[in-house]
């Protein structure tokens, strides 16, 4: 897709045990790159349109490459909430691109960053991988206002496309819109939603699990309530939801204890903010992968290459929209072809 991807990786082709040459990462998304696929990353790419145009912008002005356009570059990441850590680390990487391809003009310097970048947050890029266990079982955390519900009923779409069932459990108990919101969801999506009015929100979660035993349902996606990271006593309770959710479905030989999953969901737009909760809900509960939300507004983006180099949780999706089908798996290809701008063609 871009070109500084695809040199390092046109050598690195593999036989098949069947003598077969396998085609590099950046060759295969080029064969994937559907009419379906240009209209995501291009939708991705309007969410993330202030850094890519200061980007374009820099880039696109001419002149050589100078301490200057070093300085500038390091202003808009800052700015773009990529943090000190992963702006030095992009910076030095981007040297090092420039000395060894021997590059000389401004207009050189976005696939390079691209590269850079990619190298960043490739790591990041591994999808949820629904184990044998069955009920699978999804814990869902996060801040208020993050997305979390929105993002069950986008995932629970997801999952059922992947051929899972799935059965919702309601329990953020302390609002009854959060509670009616999911009932929504479900009923959107043809699923059935375990809640109760009021009560303890593991108590619902416990039952939820219980009925999907009952049932054979593949999956189980468990909402809680929002936390306030600097509340203990609120990080406190959800560690007790973590557990008792264990105890509905403890560990034996064939099977770790549930939940199987837990995912923290982020508002892209909350900055570096970000990474404090994952810092803090990790620590509670052994987060397993982020969901990255509001790419559609005026999220900057640059936050996720900050998570990358301070805290490398992988992130199993991004969302873009409020539609059931705007939650898509992480991609650090397409990511970066949105954050810089570049073609996607």
């Amino acid at each position: 897709m871009f070109s500084f991807l695809k040199k390092p990786f046109s050598g690195n082709t593999e036989k098949s045990p069947t003598g077969s040459t396998e085609e590099s990462p950046a060759e295969n998304a080029a064969d994937q790159s559907t009419p379906e696929k240009r209209s995501w990353i291009g939708r991705l790419k309007s969410g993330l349109a202030r850094t890519g145009n200061q980007l374009t912008d820099l880039f696109s002005r001419g002149g050589k490459i100078d301490d200057e356009l070093y300085e500038e570059l390091e202003t808009i990441l800052i700015t773009a909430d990529v943090g000190m850590d992963a702006t030095r680390f992009l910076l030095a990487e981007l040297r090092h691109q420039v000395k060894e391809h021997r590059l000389t003009e401004s207009g050189q310097l976005k696939e390079a960053l691209a590269q850079c970048l990619y190298k960043l947050l490739q790591p990041l890029a591994r999808p949820l991988d629904i184990g044998p266990h069955q009920p699978f079982v999804i814990m869902l955390a996060g801040v208020n206002g993050a997305g979390k519900t929105t993002s069950i009923g986008k995932l629970a779409k997801y999952l059922q496309g992947q051929g899972k069932s799935v059965l919702l459990a309601a329990g953020d108990t302390f609002r009854a819109a959060a509670r009616e919101q999911l009932m929504e969801w479900g009923a959107r999506n043809n699923v059935t939603v375990i809640a109760q009015q009021g009560g303890d929100p593991a108590a619902v979660i416990y039952d939820a699990v219980q009925a999907a035993q009952a049932r054979r349902i593949d999956v189980v996606l468990a909402d809680t309530a929002g936390r306030l990271t600097t509340q203990a006593h609120l990080m406190e309770e959800i560690k007790k939801v973590k557990r008792v959710i264990a105890k509905a479905m403890p560990e034996t030989p064939a099977s770790p204890a549930a939940p199987h999953e837990v995912l923290l969901v982020l508002d892209a737009n909350t900055g570096q903010n970000a990474l404090s909760q994952v810092k803090a809900f990790d620590e509670a509960l052994g987060v397993t992968g982020l969901i990255l939300t509001k790419l559609d507004g005026t999220a900057k983006g640059g936050v996720i290459a900050a998570i990358a180099k301070a805290h490398p949780i992988p992130v199993r999706f991004i969302g873009v929209g409020e539609g059931l089908d705007d939650l898509r798996p992480f991609e650090a290809e397409d990511f970066v072809t949105a954050l810089l701008g570049l073609d996607s063609d």
